[in-house]
């Protein structure tokens, strides 16, 4: 039985990161659609978000099995705890990457704004997050996850430059007005992906320290 119950756990946590990849990918795959103008990548986005959608309730519905089914130990309880939120914010990652992939394909219909500012660092950044949220959770690494939760601000502050910037180009030029106010929810949205990997790494540390440190980055 408990045999059973460690390969339910490893496959809810292999699942969980396939999903992570698939969001990654989707996040990776649509800022390249909008540097490219590839409306072919932007709509491969857009038609793969029913597979993370679906991955999601295939993660909620073990964790509600092995909730009601399973006397978990406080280790345990965490981590399937922890899963459920992890799983939320990916499926929020990936709904960020096809908002970026909608902008992307309406960008490509007006002039272009040159250059794109900083948002391929913004992009690097918040990917990088991602990646390193879901390799920390792999590891247990705590300090991996500090370091997520760190470059937070970092996001935070190529945001608004790139408002700044854009604000400024569209004072000066009124034909890139609609494209660069796109590109501001692109930058919104990079934010937002950045937060959820944050979200990431704070639930790593309750899984393997059992903290929380919710709202207490800095400590």
């Amino acid at each position: 039985m408990e045999r059973h119950f460690e390969q339910e756990l490893e496959e809810m946590k292999e699942r969980l990161l396939w999903m992570g990849s698939l969001a990654e990918r989707a996040v990776h795959q649509s800022v390249q659609a909008l540097l490219e103008s590839n409306e072919a990548l932007a709509q491969g986005v857009i038609e793969e978000e029913p597979a993370i959608n679906q991955m999601q309730m295939e993660i909620d519905d073990r964790v509600v099995q092995m909730l009601a089914l399973q006397q978990l130990m406080a280790s345990d309880l965490r981590f399937v705890l922890a899963v459920s939120r992890i799983n939320a914010d990916l499926e929020r990652i990936g709904d960020q990457a096809v908002n970026i992939a909608q902008s992307a394909m309406r960008v490509v219909r007006h002039p272009r704004v040159n250059p794109y500012i900083d948002l391929p660092r913004m992009s690097r950044a918040a990917e990088e997050m991602v990646r390193d949220s879901l390799n920390a959770l792999v590891n247990k690494d705590i300090e991996m996850a500090r370091g997520v939760m760190l470059r937070d601000d970092q996001v935070d502050h190529l945001r608004d430059q790139v408002f700044r910037e854009l604000l400024t180009y569209m004072m000066e030029n009124s034909t890139v007005v609609f494209p660069a106010f796109e590109l501001i929810l692109v930058a919104k949205n990079l934010e937002r992906i950045a937060d959820h990997a944050t979200n990431i790494a704070e639930d790593v540390i309750y899984i393997v320290a059992g903290r929380d440190v919710r709202h207490h980055a800095a400590k």
